[in-house]
């Protein structure tokens, strides 16, 4: 039977609930930062102590979500990875690049906004069709993979512009503005990590059902080294 990463999985559904986790410290540490600059008149201000320990607390749950992230990441890929050589065992017809691919794509500048999604979709196919009932390859609704990648590559493209212009802010009703940015962004984080976990654990599902069936629809050629070039 051809071997489905579930291990990984479910490590990378646990990293996901820590990242949500740090985007959530984030906003509450944010929210704390908004609420120091009060506005009368045209006017804002802030005490210089208060605003100075808030941004500390606000700098440490930036060092906690880098951390979530990056930890995350590793584990994502990884999972990825396995799970690319794992559905072309089951379909390798259904792809369109070599599994090598499914690391690299997100390395490429500006193409790492598309092609992960490709990769993804090609495994979502593969683990969705089988020769038994002839399904069409876009019989398995994809828009668990649709709805987290859009989530996904919108916040990343709007937390670009959320940390220049907290970068840039050199007044408090500027900073105050970032602050709101950076709240709508990590929130949005949230509800992206829920669906990431959503379609790692749909996905993982698939290819289990799929692999506890390939030896009947495919036969010995599932297990032949010549199918799938790793």
């Amino acid at each position: 039977m051809v071997g489905v990463p579930r291990g990984l999985g479910v490590a990378v559904t646990v990293l996901l609930g820590v990242v949500a986790l740090s985007d959530l410290f984030a906003v509450v540490a944010g929210a704390r930062s908004y609420s120091l600059i009060s506005g009368d008149s045209g006017f804002v201000f802030a005490a210089q102590h208060d605003l100075e320990a808030a941004d500390n607390l606000y700098r440490a749950a930036g060092l906690f979500q880098a951390v979530a992230y990056i930890a995350c990441a590793a584990v994502f890929i990884t999972w990825f990875l396995r799970m690319r050589r794992c559905t072309g065992l089951l379909a390798p017809d259904r792809f369109r690049r070599a599994p090598g691919w499914a690391v690299a794509c997100w390395f490429v500048p500006i193409g790492n906004f598309w092609l992960p999604y490709g990769v993804a979709l090609d495994m979502w196919r593969a683990a969705s069709v089988t020769r038994r009932t002839g399904a069409d390859p876009r019989g398995t609704p994809s828009w668990p993979l649709t709805l987290w990648w859009i989530l996904f590559a919108g916040t990343t493209l709007f937390e670009r512009f959320a940390s220049s212009a907290y970068r840039s802010a050199v007044t408090l009703t500027r900073l105050r503005q970032a602050l709101v940015e950076y709240m709508v962004v990590d929130a949005a984080n949230i509800v992206a990590a829920g669906a990431a976990v959503y379609f790692v654990v749909r996905l993982t599902d698939l290819a289990r059902r799929k692999a506890e069936h390939a030896s009947a629809p495919w036969g010995p050629a599932v297990n032949s080294p010549n199918r799938q070039v790793f």
